[in-house]
C-alpha cells in the first residue's frame, strides 16, 4: 500500500507534469484563462490517464515492440472518443469552451509518455495509481494556475467576482500573462517542495 500511495504523491510533487517535468505545455497555457477551465481540462486528462494506463498494462505484453505506440494511441484514443461523448452528452457548455483541446489529449505528451514509461512495464494497480498521482498533479497544477489568471485578469474566483467590479488586469487573461504566471508558479512550487 506504502507504494501504491507514493506513486500518487510522487505524480503530485516529485514527478508533477507542469510544474516540474513542463510537460503538456500547450493545454495548460491555452486552457487556463479561468480556473473552472483548468480543472476541467485536469480531470479529462486525468479520465484519459487512469484508464489508458490500466488498458495499456492490460495489452503490453501482447503488442509486438515494432507496433507499441501506434497501438497505445490507439488505445489512448478511444478512451478521448468516450470523454467526448461523455463530454457532449452531460457538459456541452464544458465541451464547447475547451473546444479543440479534449481530442488533442490523444496526443498529449504526459499520457503517451507515462504509458510508454511507465504503464507498458508495470501492473494495473500501480498503472492505475501512476496515472491517478500524474493526473492529479496536472489537474492541481491547471487549476491553481487558472486560478490565479482570473484572480489577476478578471478580479474573480470560479466566475464568483472578489475584487469589486472587472478591474481585472486584461494582460493576465492573455498570453503573455499565462507564460508570466506559469513561471513565477513553477518559481514558488520548486521553492516550496524541491529538497
Amino acid at each position: 500500500m506504502a507504494s501504491k500511495l507514493k506513486l500518487i504523491t510522487d505524480g503530485l510533487v516529485k514527478n508533477n507534469p507542469t510544474f516540474v517535468l513542463l510537460l503538456g505545455m500547450c493545454p495548460t497555457l491555452a486552457t487556463t484563462t479561468s480556473a473552472i477551465n483548468g480543472l476541467s481540462m485536469g480531470l479529462a486528462t486525468l479520465f484519459v490517464l487512469v484508464l489508458s494506463n490500466m488498458a495499456i498494462s492490460l495489452i503490453a505484453p501482447v503488442v509486438p515492440d515494432k507496433v507499441h505506440i501506434p497501438v497505445y494511441i490507439v488505445v489512448i484514443a478511444t478512451f478521448v472518443t468516450l470523454l467526448q461523448f461523455i463530454m457532449q452528452a452531460y457538459t456541452p457548455a464544458m465541451y464547447e469552451t475547451l473546444g479543440l483541446f479534449i481530442p488533442l489529449i490523444v496526443v498529449n505528451c504526459i499520457v503517451l509518455g507515462r504509458a510508454e514509461a511507465f504503464a507498458n512495464k508495470h501492473g494495473v494497480l500501480e498503472s492505475a495509481c501512476d496515472g491517478l498521482g500524474v493526473g492529479l498533479g496536472f489537474t492541481c497544477s491547471l487549476t491553481v494556475l487558472g486560478l490565479v489568471r482570473e484572480l489577476l485578469g478578471a478580479g474573480s474566483l470560479f466566475g464568483h467576482n472578489i475584487i469589486g467590479g472587472n478591474d481585472g488586469m486584461l494582460l493576465f487573461v492573455l498570453a503573455p500573462g499565462a507564460f508570466l504566471c506559469l513561471g513565477y508558479l513553477m518559481v514558488l512550487f520548486n521553492k516550496l517542495f524541491k529538497k
